[in-house]
């Protein structure tokens, strides 16, 4: 994870990353894939936008029926990072394989983070780790690839 448990760092890597996007600064490497997330998520554009102040302590609660945007682009940095090291092993052929199947890497991704999102809630709840198995099945059901990708 980028930065821990610090959702004030986090916020302020993602404000500062698209205020130098915008303004055409040299990137990083990491700064670049946040660019190019931000870039494909126009509804947050408006909010990064404001400055850091207005966004480092707003939560994002789902009774309000609100979607976190730093969580939501926060995920696609985690898919693209498991893509990139294929952890869990297979995770990144079944990524191949949906984004062939959808035509869009970026629908393959929100498809993927409906399967993350499950994992991670069902972690919180039983309190251990994500079951990577249980995670990497249900990728490869929406990519329609066996156990052996």
């Amino acid at each position: 994870m980028l930065f821990g448990s610090d959702r004030t760092g986090l916020r302020r890597f993602f404000v500062s990353t698209w205020q130098r996007a915008r303004s055409g600064a040299e990137l990083e490497p990491l700064e670049r894939q946040l660019a190019g997330i931000i870039d494909r998520h126009p509804e947050y554009h408006p909010l990064l936008e404001t400055g850091v102040d207005a966004v480092l302590e707003r939560d994002y609660g789902p009774e309000g029926g609100e979607t976190n945007p730093f969580l939501h682009m926060a995920m696609h940095m985690a898919i693209l990072e498991q893509v990139s090291t294929d952890r869990p092993p297979g995770i990144a052929a079944a990524y191949r394989a949906l984004c062939a199947r959808t035509g869009d890497a970026h629908a393959a991704e929100h498809a993927i983070m409906e399967c993350l999102g499950e994992a991670l809630w069902r972690a919180q709840r039983d309190g251990r780790p994500p079951d990577e198995q249980a995670y990497l099945v249900a990728v490869r059901g929406l990519a329609g690839t066996g156990p052996d990708g």
